[in-house]
């Protein structure tokens, strides 16, 4: 009896040799040694990934306009009438979308024949595009801000722009920049005004330029840019009458 106990001690410590060296302290450890692991085990245990409350109930405002109005019908008749008196299409012609709430564009453009007094071309070009809100990108409006900024860069890069002028445009939406530059193709000087407008979270984009063929005047930049604002006008109020 005096010696069984050693024998016993013995045997327990060649069964815990033969295991893995991870499950000795888990499995050969007396009582209060296994206690005391996992009470350690415990207070070193990472807290559950649970979010914050403020991470859980993230919002961001909602989109100002939920929708885009019909591009063509954007500008009045009368108005595209009088800076494209000669149209190709009267109505329009739409751009090609694969989503008419997001995006879309529409176009007028024709030569008016003055006779010996040769001809004015004339192109007037409108745009919408839509931002929605999102948690991660930001809100509609945010959205929009931050895209009118790299509109405006790209219309300043233009290839070829002379005498390129960017200046702030007042009552045309929530902010309004107008680029006017000259440009000279098919052996004439066009005379451009692109104006970029933001109304909430929509982005109007309107490029309106024109030249003068067969000897006749190239057109001044007060009567370009005057048509351009008038007809972003008529684009951002499109907006605003779509979503009411």
């Amino acid at each position: 009896m005096q010696r069984s106990a050693p024998r016993t001690r013995l045997t327990r410590i060649l069964a815990c040799a033969a295991v893995p060296v991870m499950l000795v302290a888990a499995g050969c450890s007396s009582d209060s040694d296994g206690k005391e692991g996992q009470d350690k085990a415990s207070a070193s245990a990472p807290a559950s990934a649970t979010p914050s409350p403020s991470q859980s109930t993230k919002t961001v405002e909602p989109a100002k306009f939920a929708k885009l109005p019909d591009v063509c019908k954007a500008i009045s008749a009368k108005t595209t009438e009088s800076l494209v008196p000669k149209a190709r299409t009267k109505n329009g012609t739409p751009a090609a979308s694969s989503d008419l709430n997001s995006r879309g564009g529409c176009s007028w453009n024709g030569l008016d024949d003055k006779g010996v007094d040769g001809s004015q071309y004339r192109w007037l070009d409108v745009s919408f595009y839509r931002y929605a809100s999102d948690v991660t990108l930001g809100s509609g409006q945010e959205r929009a801000q931050q895209n009118l900024a790299k509109e405006i860069a790209k219309v300043q890069e233009t290839p070829g722009a002379k005498k390129l002028r960017t200046t702030t445009t007042t009552g045309i939406g929530d902010e309004a920049q107008t680029v006017v530059y000259q440009l000279h193709k098919t052996d004439e000087d066009f005379v451009y005004a692109s104006i970029v407008a933001r109304t909430g979270n929509v982005l109007v984009l309107l490029s309106y330029n024109g030249a003068g063929y067969a000897g006749a005047d190239t057109p001044s930049e007060k009567s370009i840019t005057d048509g351009a604002v008038k007809a972003a006008k008529e684009a951002v109020a499109a907006v605003a009458a779509a979503n009411k």
